[in-house]
């Protein structure tokens, strides 16, 4: 596959507020007080004059100007009919209370089933809707034609890595994940031109990661990030840039969200490599599933004695 130039997803096909979301951090602090007011409400932030909006985010009309353009708005007025429009296409759970994904001093175990459970499916979703199949379709070109696939995760974002490679591997793709460093970066000096790299970091700011791909670009790799937030500096190391959707719950950080919103983007990618020759995959799968059956209870192969 030959390099091109750096390729992203376009947050807004998946909702204003998931575009927001996603440029958050990117925001100066008070633009980000303006952020968190649109997202946490975006009918009431509708319903706002610009005076209003400023006021309740303490801070200037100037600064909500700013922030409309730093989003991609011309101006206020067109912002308004934007979150007019996105609040009357949301989907709100029966329960009000479970919205926004604060789990509240005293909540009952059913509030905080239904916050989970609610934020969990809007993650999955929103990130769905937001995937661009064009330059999803380009990545697992580029991963069904790979030599060699290495994958790169750490903490909460290593889980996804490995799940990734575990399943890259059982349809006979050569696939690797590293969760020491070292070993990733001495096995990314190996890398070249053929190869996939994939970092996945949330945040987009783990530096192992970030260094990983780096090193793999650097030998003429086609680099792939995935990451919550399409500003991140891990974006600048690679070729494409998949983003998820996830916005996390109290005391749940980096953690199940935005877990399963990767694991969502990785399940699209394998099942895209996968059917690029079904054949082979059904093969591959059926071949690893009776390997492994002797050692389930109540399997009826017969176990290999030695």
């Amino acid at each position: 596959m030959a390099k091109s130039a750096k390729v992203s997803v376009n947050h807004e096909t998946g909702g204003l507020i998931v575009h927001i979301s996603g440029l958050l951090p990117s925001l100066s602090p008070a633009e980000q007080r303006v952020a968190r007011l649109v997202v946490a409400d975006p009918a009431a932030a509708a319903r706002r004059t610009i005076t209003d909006l400023a006021t309740a985010a303490e801070t200037s009309e100037a600064t909500v100007i700013r922030f409309c353009r730093s989003v991609g708005m011309e101006g206020y007025p067109q912002l308004r009919i934007r979150l007019a429009a996105e609040a009357a296409r949301r989907i709100e759970p029966p329960d009000a209370r479970v919205v926004g994904g604060d789990i509240p001093p005293g909540a009952d175990m059913a509030q905080i089933i239904a916050t989970i459970a609610f934020n969990d499916a809007r993650a999955v979703e929103e990130t769905a809707e937001q995937l661009d199949p064009a330059i999803c379709e380009r990545i697992v070109e580029a991963v069904a034609a790979a030599g060699r696939i290495e994958i790169y995760g750490a903490g909460a974002s290593g889980f996804v890595a490995s799940d990734f490679q575990q399943k890259l591997h059982r349809i006979g793709r050569t696939a690797f994940y590293f969760p020491d460093i070292h070993t990733a970066l001495t096995s990314a000096a190996l890398l070249g031109k053929g190869d996939v790299a994939l970092g996945i970091s949330h945040t987009g700011t783990t530096s192992d990661v970030i260094e990983v791909l780096e090193q793999a670009r650097d030998r003429g790799a086609t680099t792939v990030a995935l990451t919550n937030f399409p500003r991140s500096p891990i974006t600048e190391v690679a070729d494409f840039v998949l983003t998820t959707a996830a916005r996390e719950t109290t005391y749940r950080s980096g953690a199940m969200a935005s877990r399963l919103a990767q694991l969502t983007v990785v399940d699209c990618l394998f099942v895209g490599v996968a059917a690029r020759n079904r054949t082979r995959a059904k093969k591959a799968l059926e071949a690893t599933a009776d390997a492994v059956a002797p050692h389930r209870l109540g399997s009826n192969s017969t176990r290999r004695r030695a």
